[in-house]
């Protein structure tokens, strides 16, 4: 059942409303489980998720035992146009949670929502990187929250739980509104900004049913549920870029990288030169890996968690 939870004026006489579909099984006593996503308008993997599920619930709907209430486009003008943030106002709408009746345009819906999900058992708030860094699935939670919402997380078919302090789930953000008024809330990140892989997003959408299920919310069993790295079992290595240039990768994402392997180069195209060969630090597995080639001093070109103690 769609309905409208916000609805503002905007300047040009038009309306702007921020829209949920509330799919509701046989059992009106069941859990209630909240999937939000389009915050910023230049993650879309979300939506691809949102219409699978929608899709295949609907036409399964004798196998609903609770409600999935489904927010596909928090900030629909940001995905009208490619923006990240709220156009006109260049807002980050995940800095401005729990909101504000009497705020701005974001601050006002961010309210809206917040006050609609809440009463939701969980809530799994799905983000993509930006356009220069593509990610493997991954649950994203404060260190302080962890406990319960590692358990949740491992439900989730990510092929990571990444415990930090991350904007994703800091002050400000939907994560930790919803938090603080005790609904567990997992982030996910996943793919490239402005693009949708259609097998990360397929991977989180077997995770979503299957927490559906331990939920009591979905009747059908999922099976071969991946279990996740944490990386509280080892240190997250971040590498950066020595030089400007083109980088250009020669390792792909999850995999199990040797330490002193190569994992691509800096090249320089006027002079045909490599000024940088970037070489692993570690043992360990690539969750991140450089996507937009041109990059600077300072860029970040990968992460890696290590199991090493």
């Amino acid at each position: 059942m769609l309905q409208n939870i916000a609805t503002y004026r905007l300047n040009i006489d038009e309306e702007l409303t921020i829209k949920k579909n509330s799919l509701r099984g046989n059992n009106p006593d069941g859990k209630r489980l909240a999937i939000v996503t389009g915050i910023h308008g230049d993650e879309l993997e979300g939506q691809y998720i949102c219409y699978r599920l929608v899709n295949h619930i609907t036409a399964n709907m004798g196998n609903l035992r609770g409600t999935v209430d489904i927010y596909p486009a928090v900030n629909p003008l940001g995905m009208e146009s490619a923006s990240r943030a709220v156009p006109m106002t260049g807002t980050d709408m995940n800095k401005v949670f729990p909101g504000s009746d009497d705020g701005a345009f974001a601050e006002s819906i961010a309210k809206a929502l917040v006050d609609d999900i809440c009463g939701a058992d969980v809530c799994v708030d799905i983000h993509a990187s930006n356009i220069f860094i593509r990610e493997i699935p991954q649950v994203r939670i404060r260190s302080e929250k962890s406990g319960e919402l590692v358990n949740y997380a491992k439900m989730l078919n990510t092929d990571m739980i990444w415990v930090h302090e991350s904007n994703a789930v800091g002050d400000g953000s939907l994560a930790e509104a919803l938090i603080a008024a005790n609904i567990p809330t997992l982030v996910v990140e996943m793919g490239v900004g402005q693009r949708i892989d259609i097998e990360y997003c397929e991977q989180l959408l077997h995770g979503i049913f299957n927490l559906m299920n331990k939920l009591g919310i979905w009747a059908v069993e999922e099976r071969g549920i991946s279990h996740p790295m944490i990386s509280t079992d080892g240190a997250v290595h971040v590498i950066h870029a020595d030089s400007s240039g083109i980088f250009i990768p020669c390792v792909e994402h999850n995999n199990w990288i040797a330490r002193g392997s190569v994992l691509g180069e800096i090249v320089t195209p006027i002079t045909g030169t490599v000024e940088q060969e970037i070489t692993a630090p570690v043992d360990g597995v690539i969750f991140s890996l450089r996507e937009y080639p041109i990059v600077y001093e300072g860029s970040v070109i990968a992460r890696m968690l290590s199991l090493e103690k």
